[in-house]
């Protein structure tokens, strides 16, 4: 150990090779804690959705208000549109990641960094509520929450 210390200052070309993959194994280790966080938030979606599912079929079931499961659904589809949103927070960490895993000199940003990132580009109140509603209006979210909000209006009545 303490000639492989000795090595590793006298010799900069190695310093630097352990260095680099030192990076790289940051990179690695996080690339695995965001990419099972990002297929967490894919689980949670699902869930989200079959439970709208399940709402739509309790309140037909139960002889609730069309409106009143309109909104129970429609609250689903808005907190999916949330959930959406940090799914997509922890993409573009992930990307970032794998650019700095393929990147050769293994110096393309720090590990680790995915709430510093945020925090330093984070949009005010409006902007975030911006975003969540965006992602609630993309197809694969919609689905299945506005055919569940037309079915509660049409069979409702």
């Amino acid at each position: 150990m303490g000639q492989r210390l000795f090595l590793s200052l006298t010799e900069p070309t190695l310093m630097n090779e352990e260095l680099k993959m030192m990076c790289t194994n940051l990179f690695h280790h996080e690339w695995l804690a965001l990419q099972g966080s990002f297929e967490s938030y894919e689980r949670w979606a699902l869930l989200l959705k079959l439970s709208g599912v399940a709402l739509m079929g309790l309140a037909l079931a139960c002889g609730v208000g069309p409106l009143w499961s309109a909104a129970g659904v429609a609250l689903l589809w808005l907190q999916e549109g949330m959930l959406r949103t940090a799914q997509q927070r922890v993409c573009q960490r992930l990307l970032r990641v794998e650019t700095a895993l393929r990147s050769p000199d293994g110096a393309a940003g720090s590990a680790f960094q995915l709430h510093t990132e945020f925090e330093a580009g984070r949009p005010g109140t409006l902007g975030l509520v911006q975003q969540y509603l965006r992602n609630a209006c993309r197809p694969t979210v919609a689905y299945p929450y506005v055919v569940l909000v037309l079915a509660s209006m049409c069979l409702g009545r």
